[in-house]
């Protein structure tokens, strides 16, 4: 017989509850210690295998100093002021109903007094320097800052000050005020507790040794205070008040005054608190506290209200034209805009035949394809599998061709999405399609009989005569924009290829088959052609496994590798190699993965690649870079390669306009495709393409290379990471190639010559001649028109260059205000330089959207564009604006695809619409477009009068004369015409010459028959 005690099992109970909440807080911590521990780990390895362990060591070091210093700061100003507080408490309190009050709180608090007092110095320590760790970008800046060789106009000081050193002293100053503010409430906190501040008790409400304490507290506070009114002198330089961005009239004038003199009030303020230490009288410095106040409501908001408003408003073009120039100069300064080269252009809106011949070697370069159109196209005639991806939008590159021409190329990387939608498991995923293939690529100015792109790079293995003329490279994409989170290679056999890819029965058109730049008509009837394939397999490691298992596979893996396929086995140095239990247990936590722990394919030498976007990669390495969200895959050197351009930004550069990145880069293809990402929505007002980065697509390696080498930003982060950045001389000749103008701070460029063309503060003050960006034509939506590349030759050039371009209408009209090309051939004297063509402004040329009208109005456009829109749906590809002849040529593919969403259809370019001043014209090539726009040319070429008497002919010789010259130019224009018809300009324009030749001959034996004539008299 047993007994139990009452209440014995309520007992038990309870201590388990009470056991409950403090084992489930370890185990809480315990697993975010291990995520932590697993992430700081496998970043370490991620670096490590990289190359740029110095770039992890320096930010945790820099991170560490702040963490550190912030800490220390907050746990000892706030520690401090606790633990005085409480050892000059009173001995004795007064008896009162407060005192009686807060005796219960006392009673609860003493007990556990230290547990109180380091748990709230440490999570306030831990809070502090958790926020501090994250500023250590400025801190590295202000501990590297180079100099920028260029002074403020209002202070006299570098630039760097402004860029480097204000920014980090704001921060200590922030964190000495939170500090000191935090510390003061904790120690009136703890006096009140105690009794040494009594809030009813009559007569003295401190005792003198909390007013002591306090009145310390708070004149150290009003130094700071007066250090804050001194240091925010130099924040003028980014003021807003005034016309444009900077100190101005009134900031000069009233604001930086009473800046100084509110900081010599604080001073003070700050004397007499310290002198209460011996008045004891509180009534002082409160009263001085107030003055603060007035002073900083009278001197600092009305004052400047004042001078605004009767001073500056009534005459602001003239008091202000001083700061409005420093605002120009600086904001050209800080977007590089300084050397950009503005011309007045009076544009012809008649374009003759002779013009047009003229510009024989402008035509073949003008590039058809559109890049944001045909992605379509290119999956449906190069996806091979249909796990294999291309981009929404397409990138235009440079290559030469069999010629040695180089050519517009749209390119594209075939990348693998992921498994097919019924293996889509993890297996599948992360270990057996694991990377991509190849580079698909189509010159930009010719399409086959049907409209499709002529392919120079296609089919898997690749081939084409970009690799003709390239040479062969490494085509698999392990590193790329598609696919999983991370691959484990060298453990499952890897999907790398059909085994029968030397007889795919992808329709693609070769370049021979093509119709040459749209001009050529005698290929008009040339045929489609598959594309040969060898049907050997890729070189390097690709074995012919049939899919069969692997030695070390698991189960089931020889299922997701058909018999047709080839599998492939990694040889690269690309990730991290998954060397022991411990290095797998470490990914299994990272990505909460308990495969990755369980598969016994996964051996030592298998590897896990992560992290595989180039971007992402970037700017791991380069923390302080902003980078370009366009991307383009080039084959250089054997290697297939992804190009990153980095930018290096600031919002501290005195009296700059600054611009939010976002709205800047966000245009039709961003907003519309949706292929391309604008940039971060971040405030700067100074930008350089500092850095030019290559991400290679098989092993993942990642090169910066110093592009801009007087950027002083660029030079302040190479202190803080030396040996980061590779010199701009080690760039090979084949990358250059390949290297081009970026298209972000294109973009931004663009936005700010909207106003900062205008050099002089009175016509900028004016802003009559402000321009806009106009709205794509060929959206619905009102976002801005993207900036094109296209190969063109600028007036005054002597050769054409790869450019990338956009136009400018008037502020409020749509008629064409300016066009604007960029030299992106980084070999050129002129690369980056900005190149404005401005036009009268009492000429009303159309502008991109008042052409589109154009067009859709025409009739002779409709007739040709209504029977295509039966059934099918028509899309406007991009309006391509260039200089032609004396005046701006508009281009635009039209794309014609079948109705209904059907996937094996594909956008196919039928037809291109040309505009030249007051005309358009439609054709199924250029040539034809051309044609139609000019009309067809009529010369005359004169004869002998009929009624010219016997007596007045000229002699027989002269006759005979005449008559040579004159069939010769019968002749030669019949030869015009003849090379007109077949869009040969070339020989049109030696033809024209011919003929203006004949009629000078003609004109000249005249003469001499009329001189000969008046000696016989």
């Amino acid at each position: 017989m047993s007994f139990r005690t009452p209440g014995a099992p309520n007992a038990r109970s309870n201590r388990r509850s009470r056991l409950l909440a403090p084992v489930a807080a370890i185990t809480v911590v315990i697993i975010a210690g291990i995520m932590l521990a697993a992430n700081f780990w496998t970043d370490y390895k991620w670096f490590q295998s990289v190359g740029y362990t110095q770039v992890f060591t320096t930010e945790l070091m820099a991170r560490g100093i702040m963490f550190a210093a912030g800490a220390v700061v907050m746990a000892v100003v706030v520690g401090v002021n606790i633990y005085l507080a409480y050892r000059t408490r009173p001995a004795f309190r007064p008896f009162s109903l407060e005192q009686q009050g807060l005796d219960r709180y006392r009673e609860s608090v003493d007990p556990h007094r230290k547990l109180f007092f380091w748990g709230i110095v440490a999570g306030l320590a831990v809070l502090t320097g958790a926020t501090a760790s994250g500023d250590w970008q400025p801190y590295l800046q202000f501990m590297n800052g180079a100099g920028f060789g260029v002074q403020d106009e209002q202070f006299g000081m570098d630039m760097s000050f402004f860029v480097f050193t204000y920014p980090f002293l704001r921060i200590i100053l922030g964190y000495l005020l939170a500090a000191l503010i935090i510390g003061f409430i904790a120690a009136l906190i703890t006096h009140y507790l105690y009794g040494g501040v009594r809030l009813q008790t009559q007569g003295q409400r401190t005792t003198d040794a909390a007013r002591v304490h306090l009145s310390v507290l708070l004149g150290v506070f009003m130094l700071l205070q007066a250090a804050r009114y001194y240091l925010n002198r130099y924040g003028l330089a980014f003021s807003e008040r005034g016309y444009t961005t900077g100190p101005h009239y009134t900031d000069v004038n009233a604001v930086l005054p009473a800046m100084m003199i509110l900081a010599v009030i604080s001073i003070v303020c700050a004397a007499l608190f310290f002198a209460n230490i011996y008045f004891r009288n509180a009534m002082v410095p409160v009263a001085s506290l107030g003055l603060l106040v007035l002073s900083a409501v009278l001197i600092g908001g009305v004052w400047p209200l004042l001078v605004q408003q009767f001073n500056v408003n009534p005459n602001e073009q003239r008091v202000e034209e001083e700061y409005i120039q420093r605002n120009i100069e600086t904001t050209r300064y800080a977007y590089d805009l300084e050397d950009s080269e503005v011309t007045h252009y009076d544009a012809a809106t008649d374009l003759s035949v002779q013009e047009v011949a003229d510009e024989s070697e402008t035509i073949p370069n003008i590039r058809l394809i559109d890049p944001n159109v045909v992605s379509q196209t290119f999956q449906q005639t190069q996806q091979v599998r249909g796990f294999y991806q291309f981009p929404d939008v397409l990138d235009v590159d440079r290559y030469e061709n069999e010629d040695g021409e180089k050519i517009d190329t749209v390119v594209a990387a075939r990348e693998l999405s992921g498994p097919p939608e019924d293996q889509d498991r993890w297996l599948t995923r992360h270990l057996i399609y694991t990377h991509g293939f190849g580079m698909v690529a189509a010159a930009g100015n010719e399409l086959d009989v049907d409209g499709r792109p002529v392919f120079t790079e296609y089919d898997i293995p690749p081939r084409g005569e970009l690799s003709d003329v390239a040479g062969e490279y490494e085509p698999r994409i392990y590193y790329g924009r598609e696919g999983a989170e991370y691959v484990i290679v060298n453990a499952e056999p890897e999907y790398d290829r059909p085994a029968d890819s030397g007889e795919t029965d992808i329709t693609t058109t070769e370049d021979e088959d093509a119709i040459d730049d749209g001009t050529n008509a005698e290929n008009n009837d040339a045929d489609e052609q598959s594309a040969p394939t060898d049907g050997n397999g890729a070189d390097g490691d690709a074995t012919d496994n049939g899919g069969q298992d692997a030695d070390n596979g698991a189960e089931g893996a020889a299922e997701d590798v058909a018999e047709d396929e080839i599998d492939y086995h990694y040889d690269g140095d690309g990730g991290v190699q998954l060397s022991s239990f411990f290095d797998r247990l470490l990914y299994a936590v990272k990505y909460q993965e308990p495969q990755i722990l369980l598969n016994n394919a996964i051996q030592d030498e298998s590897r896990i690649i992560y992290d595989r976007d180039p971007l992402q990669r970037v700017e791991k390495v380069a923390p302080f870079l902003t980078v370009d969200r366009q991307p383009y895959p080039a084959v250089v050197d054997g290697d297939m390669v992804w190009i990153v351009d980095g930018y290096t930004t600031s919002s501290h550069l005195p009296y700059s306009t600054p611009i939010d990145l976002d709205a800047a880069t966000t245009d039709a293809v961003t907003e519309g495709v949706g292929g391309v990402d604008a940039l971060p929505a971040n405030q700067v007002n100074y930008i350089r393409n500092s850095v030019k980065a290559t991400v290679d697509a098989f092993d993942g390696s990642v090169t910066l290379y110093g592009w801009d080498d007087e950027d002083p930003v660029l030079e302040t982060w190479e202190n803080a990471f030396p040996d980061l950045t590779t010199s701009s001389e080690d760039i090979s000749d084949e990358l250059m190639d390949h290297l081009r103008y970026p298209d972000d701070i294109y973009k931004v460029q663009r936005e700010m010559l909207q106003r900062y063309h205008i050099t002089d503060a009175g016509e900028f003050y004016g802003g009559q001649d402000f321009w806009e960006i106009p709205d794509s034509p060929t959206t619905d939506a009102d976002v801005q028109e993207p900036a094109y590349r296209q190969t063109l030759h600028y007036p005054g050039d002597d050769e054409a260059r790869y450019s990338l371009t956009s136009t400018y209408v008037p502020r409020g009209r749509e008629n064409l205000a300016a066009f604007m090309a960029v030299d992106s051939e980084p070999t050129s004297e002129n690369y980056g330089t900005l190149r404005i063509l401005q036009l009268p402004q009492g000429t009303a040329i159309r502008g991109p959207g008042q052409m589109q009208n154009e067009f859709q109005a025409d009739s002779d456009v409709r007739d040709v564009l209504l029977p295509l829109q039966q059934g099918s749906e028509v899309t406007f590809g991009n309006l391509l604006t260039l200089p032609f002849g004396d005046g701006l040529l508009y281009v635009e593919p039209v794309y014609v695809q079948a109705e209904g969403g059907d996937q094996s259809s594909y956008p196919l370019l039928q037809q291109i619409l040309v505009g030249y001043g007051e005309d358009v014209g439609i054709g199924t090539n250029l040539q034809e477009a051309i044609n139609n726009l000019i009309g067809e040319g009529e010369l005359e070429v004169g004869g002998t009068d009929e009624e010219a008497t016997e007596e007045d002919a000229p002699e027989t010789d002269i006759i005979e004369s005449v008559d040579d010259a004159l069939a010769e130019a019968e002749e030669a224009y019949q030869d015009g015409e003849d090379a007109l018809a077949e869009g040969d300009f070339s020989g049109y324009g030696e033809a024209m010459q011919r003929l203006e030749d004949a009629l000078q001959d003609a004109a000249s034996a005249a003469d001499n028959g009329d001189d000969e004539d008046t000696e016989d008299e």
